[in-house]
Parts: structure tokens; sequence; C-alpha cells
């Protein structure tokens, strides 16, 4: 199985570009943060080729830009050409089938901590740990396989 899921933030703006026969297609490169921290404390991300081909492809150039937040769904492919020196390149990328728009350039990380903070100085109510909140279910629970949600 080949299956790629990236999200992360497109590193500059992607163009649209049509083939001879009218196919739209965009080549961009997706900044995806790697889930651990370096030996610094920062982390890391790697920058994936991707490509993405009609309706797709132009809707991302129509809009997203440089900065912003996608998510995406697709498969690796290699392929190769021939360069003008006459040496064979390589070329590893994704290839999107299915992108979707999470966030615009305008959102980062300081409104996110602002929000997180906000939530961390709500007062959440909780029930009292003492009080047992099966108390009026009795001592047994019958289910049958019907109730059961799987």
């Amino acid at each position: 199985m080949n299956k790629v899921i990236l999200i992360g933030r497109l590193t500059k703006t992607p163009e649209l570009r049509m083939t001879q026969s009218g196919i739209a297609s965009a080549n961009f490169t997706v900044a995806v943060q790697r889930p651990f921290t370096n030996q610094d404390g920062n982390r890391d991300a790697d920058f994936v080729n991707c490509v993405v081909w009609r309706k797709q492809a132009e809707n991302l150039t129509k809009y997203c830009s440089k900065g912003s937040q996608i998510a995406l769904e697709g498969r690796i492919q290699t392929r190769n050409y021939d360069a003008e020196d006459g040496t064979k390149r390589y070329v590893t990328e994704v290839v999107a089938d299915n992108i979707t728009f999470l966030g615009s350039k305008n959102t980062n990380s300081d409104n996110a901590l602002s929000t997180s903070e906000s939530v961390v100085n709500q007062t959440v109510e909780t029930t009292d740990v003492d009080e047992d909140p099966f108390k009026d279910f009795g001592d047994e629970v019958v289910l049958s396989d019907d109730d059961l949600p799987f």
C-alpha cells in the first residue's frame, strides 16, 4: 500500500500550470514539523515536494498562498528524466489525491498560544470524587449485544 498523509504549511505560493492537453497541475512544497525536538529543544521540519492535478490544483492555487496550512492525502511517486547535460535525474514527490485547507498564513502560533492560555485559565466545574457517579444504577449492569456500539 502506498498512502501518505501530511499536515503542514506551504513554503511558497503555488502556481497553476496547464499541460498541452489543458489539464491543470500545481507543484508545491509542504513544510511538515517533526514530532520530536532536536538537541537544542527545537522542532525540525521536513520539506516535502508535492504535485496536485485538475480541480484540486485550481483550488489550491486560488485559495492558498505561502504559509497556508493544509492537510493532504496521496501517494509517493518516483519519476526520472534526462537533463540537458545528459545526466539522468530522479524526482520523488507526493501526488496529492485530496487536499484540505486547514488555516491561513495569518493563523500563527501566537494566536494558538493565547487561545490555549485562555482555556487553561478557565475554571472547570467538577463533581465530588468521593461521590459514586453510578450509585443510582444498582449493583449490576445488564447489557445486550444490541446495546454495544461495535
